[in-house]
C-alpha cells in the first residue's frame, strides 16, 4: 500500500521538468531484487518483470514518454485524483494499473516509490517460494 504522504503530497512540492522519467524508472527498476527488462512488445515498450510478472511498462504514446505500474485500486484512484500527471492505466485494466506521465512535480522520491509499490504488490501474488523477497518488510 502507498503511504499517505504519497497520496497527500503537495502538489507544488519540488520537482523537475527535467526528470527523464524512462532513466529514472529504470535505474530504480534495476535495483529491485529479480527484476528482468524484456521486450515483449517490440523496441519501443520496456517491460520489467519479477518471477515473469509484470510490474513496470515504459513507452511513449505521441512522443510522450509514460510509465505504466501496477497499483492498490483504492491508491490508484487517491493518486489520480490528487496528481494531473498520473492518469488510468494506458492498455491495461484502469482500476489496477496507472500511467505516470512527466511533471514538474513528479519527484524521484515519487516515482521510486511507485515503481517499488508497484513491484511489491506483483510479489505478494507470488508463491512463496518465488519471492526474491518478503513484500511485507520490502522497501
Amino acid at each position: 500500500m502507498f503511504s499517505p504522504s504519497l497520496v497527500h503530497m503537495n502538489s507544488c512540492s519540488s520537482g523537475s521538468s527535467a526528470l527523464d522519467l524512462h532513466s529514472s524508472a529504470t535505474a530504480h527498476a534495476m535495483e529491485l531484487p529479480g527484476a528482468t527488462l524484456t521486450h515483449p512488445f517490440g523496441p519501443d515498450w520496456d517491460v520489467f518483470k519479477v518471477r515473469g510478472k509484470v510490474f513496470l511498462l515504459l513507452t511513449a504514446v505521441t512522443g510522450r514518454q509514460q510509465a505504466i505500474l501496477k497499483a492498490d485500486p483504492l491508491d490508484a484512484e487517491a493518486l489520480r485524483s490528487e496528481h494531473s500527471f498520473i492518469t488510468p492505466g494506458y492498455h491495461m485494466n484502469k482500476r489496477h494499473w496507472v500511467s505516470v506521465h512527466p511533471a514538474p512535480q513528479l519527484t524521484p522520491k515519487l516515482l521510486a516509490e511507485l515503481v517499488t509499490d508497484s513491484y511489491r504488490l506483483v510479489v505478494e501474488k507470488l508463491p512463496r517460494s518465488q519471492r526474491p523477497i518478503d513484500p511485507s518488510t520490502f522497501g
